[in-house]
């Protein structure tokens, strides 16, 4: 059997796949199972930020290996807690909970902002409101914060408490604030699954006014902004506000399993003894890679993630073929004027690999990708579009 025919036999049938086996990787590009080579502008969903076959992160990652793979959560271990400290100082956070997706991570969030209220305002306060077209994970939790039908009727009842409100309108979200006893608001500074959409400036500001004057717990969901992505080290400090927790993960590992709940100076502590666990959360040999990848995101580096970025919106905006772009930093939207699908496909084709959020092309490419890697696949993405 061929490696596609063993996994649609013993593989879930949960993901649609393109026809590509790959096979290895250096930098930004892939080699699939037919000697193939690809430019790869989805970075495993925003995962591998520093790319394959990085010297640095697989030193750090081996060098762990050759210590000690993995110890439950009842010891200490160096890269848990130098990396929670590396953390705490970029952002001002006070602790940081380490868990292995970024749907555990904004469980953890959720659950600190349902404990805060009920400890400060009473049981009954336990409504999280997110914003309609947020995507904040699958398990029926995060499903339940998710501001998306579509993703929540296979699968009812799903976990009560959560409610959304339209992204950018503060008054509808001050009227369900005044009509539900609220324990947190979730959000993403940049719909991700989405579209690749920036709230607006004002909106962001006013939301978290409103969770200082209300004591609402506010939490940004950096799961896929963060680490570098936008251009910033998170993308909530394009905006000037400071959350009370920011939930992360996909890049902070750099290709393998790792998320992280940041817990601000009003809920530092509201987690004691028991209330929380994971058994692989804080895992030594992911967080020896992650602080490989974050010690590198200085600002001179986040320049560079920002002129990518910027070179990506001058050479598309207004090509043909396409009708808007969108996003900040490598977090990229386009509106293709051909079905996503179609460009997808002839991306493929001319060695070229994308992702799609809705219905627009979206990249994600690895923080640390060659201009010149870039340039040829903005190039075929160009040509795809006019074609």
């Amino acid at each position: 059997m061929t490696i596609s025919e063993l996994d649609k036999k013993y593989v879930a049938g949960t993901y649609n796949r393109f026809p590509v086996e790959i096979v290895s990787g250096k930098g930004s590009t892939l080699t699939d199972s037919c000697g193939k080579e690809y430019i790869d502008m989805g970075s495993g969903i925003g995962v591998t930020a520093m790319g394959f076959g990085d010297e640095e992160w697989i030193s750090a990652v081996t060098e762990q290996l050759g210590k000690v793979q993995h110890t439950s959560n009842l010891y200490y271990t160096e890269p848990c807690a130098k990396l929670a400290s590396m953390l705490c100082e970029a952002t001002g956070m006070k602790k940081v909970f380490f868990a292995n997706s970024g749907a555990e991570a904004n469980e953890c969030a959720i659950k600190a902002a349902r404990k805060y209220a009920a400890e400060k305002k009473g049981s009954e306060y336990y409504t999280i409101i997110s914003l309609c077209n947020s995507f904040h994970g699958r398990t029926l939790t995060t499903l339940a914060a998710t501001g998306q039908e579509h993703y929540h009727e296979l699968f009812q009842p799903l976990t009560p408490g959560f409610m959304s409100t339209p992204a950018n309108d503060i008054e509808a979200l001050k009227a369900l604030v005044s009509s539900v006893k609220t324990a947190g608001i979730i959000m993403e500074c940049i719909q991700g699954e989405g579209g690749v959409l920036p709230l607006e400036d004002g909106f962001v500001k006013a939301v978290a006014q409103l969770c200082k004057d209300e004591d609402i717990i506010l939490i940004i969901d950096e799961v896929q902004t963060g680490n570098g992505r936008t251009g910033k080290t998170y993308a909530y400090m394009h905006f000037g506000i400071t959350p009370d927790i920011v939930s992360t993960a996909k890049g902070l590992g750099g290709g393998l399993p790792l998320g992280a709940a940041l817990l601000g100076e009003k809920v530092e502590n509201i987690l004691g003894f028991g209330d929380h666990g994971s058994t692989f959360g804080g895992n030594p040999v992911a967080c020896a890679g992650a602080i490989s990848v974050f010690s590198r995101l200085t600002p001179e580096f986040l320049e560079e993630v920002k002129a990518k970025g910027e070179y990506v919106f001058e050479t598309l905006s207004g090509a043909e073929g396409v009708e808007s772009i969108c996003g900040k930093g490598l977090m990229i939207g386009i509106k293709t004027k051909k079905p996503v699908g179609d460009v997808i496909s002839a991306c493929i084709e001319k060695g070229v690999l994308c992702l799609s959020a809705k219905d627009k092309l979206r990249l994600l490419p690895a923080l640390n990708i060659s201009l010149d890697e870039l340039k040829k696949a903005v190039d075929v993405i160009k040509e795809v579009c006019s074609e």
